[in-house]
């Protein structure tokens, strides 16, 4: 018996829940996977495994024998991948996931810089508005936007989004303009609501020791960067969206700029990944790149508080829209992390 895949697949397992899953995420034969675990519990004397119909639990011993599995696992691939770095680039698939309008506006147009530095990865980009479970289905690491609950992910922020509020042309000629956010609930707002949960979120505005959350009143609510953006433009009413994702439609006239003198809370952005995947070349790699992406964009910068006020400045030195790109919002998925695990 292999020692080190029958380790390997014992982890996957413990990590997906079960067998059924391990097995898709290794792309091996179920069988395959459940003689290896069988064989291991044989050699080692104990039961590692709970198995039911349905369900797979660890036992004591299993998991005290897979954090010292995690251990080992690591450092043979940080023993390897030391001796390769002078020798190959990061190479194998790459799983991701990142937000819709961040995926569609920002990084999958900037991927053929990425390919000429590391031409021996293959990506898979999941683009969604969903918090996805990245142990369960196998994700490598994620982009994901909002304040980190504790959790067994590792994360790194690599950016800050700032949103703004705006509007169609059509909307504000036939409804007017607000002046303060409690006018808005004179007003029909764009809603978006979590996928997880159906909450719908609520909006803030802070300016010179003011604060305000209001729940804004709505005809549609979305959980979509794609049906978000598409409302907005129809002048189906006022919408808080990121800057980097409004600057076009703000510099083309497509959206107007609402509340000006009001700012909304920052939201900081982290790259997510589970702990085993900390050691792997091809993450570490991504990551790199990915901060060093959003640090070029003027919009996603984590230099500090930008207010709505300053967005003539921001304007000026907007980038402009990559060709082809689809200006979109991000997901305003701001769920903690944890609860995507």
């Amino acid at each position: 018996m292999d020692k080190l895949q029958a380790m390997e697949v014992f982890v996957q397992v413990v990590d997906a829940g079960g067998f059924t899953r391990a097995a898709e995420n290794m792309q091996l034969p179920k069988a395959t996977v459940s003689t290896l675990i069988r064989n291991l519990e044989s050699e080692l004397a104990v039961k590692l495994l709970n198995r039911t119909t349905r369900h797979v639990s660890v036992t004591a011993d299993g998991a005290a024998y897979y954090e010292r599995c995690l251990s080992i696992l690591a450092d043979v691939k940080d023993a390897e991948e030391s001796l390769s770095r002078t020798r190959a680039s990061p190479s194998g698939r790459l799983r991701v996931d990142v937000p819709t309008g961040m995926g569609r506006g920002i990084i999958i147009p900037a991927l053929p810089q990425f390919f000429e530095r590391y031409p021996d990865i293959e990506l898979e980009i999941g683009c969604s508005d969903r918090l996805v479970e990245l142990v369960e289905e196998g994700i490598d690491c994620a982009v994901r936007g909002g304040e980190l609950a504790d959790s067994n992910l590792i994360a790194r922020r690599v950016g800050v989004m700032h949103f703004i509020t705006v509007a169609a042309p059509g909307y504000l000629a036939r409804h007017g303009r607000p002046q303060h956010p409690n006018d808005l609930l004179q007003h029909r707002c764009i809603n978006y609501f979590s996928s997880k949960t159906g909450k719908i979120y609520e909006w803030d505005f802070a300016r010179e020791g003011e604060r305000f959350q209001i729940r804004v009143p709505g005809r549609v609510a979305v959980n979509d960067a794609d049906a978000y953006i598409a409302a907005s433009l129809s002048g189906m009413g006022i919408a808080q969206m990121s800057l980097f994702a409004a600057q076009p439609m703000l510099l083309s006239g497509q959206m107007e700029m609402v509340l000006e003198d009001w700012c909304v809370d920052p939201v900081p952005v982290h790259v997510v990944y589970p702990q085993n995947r900390h050691l792997s070349a091809k993450v570490r790699v991504f990551v790199e790149w990915i901060a060093e992406l959003f640090s070029a964009h003027d919009a996603l910068r984590g230099d500090g508080k930008r207010c709505p006020a300053m967005l003539g400045t921001i304007k000026a030195k907007a980038l402009p829209a990559p060709a082809g790109a689809v200006p979109l919002p991000i997901s305003l998925e701001m769920q903690p992390l944890a609860d995507s695990l």
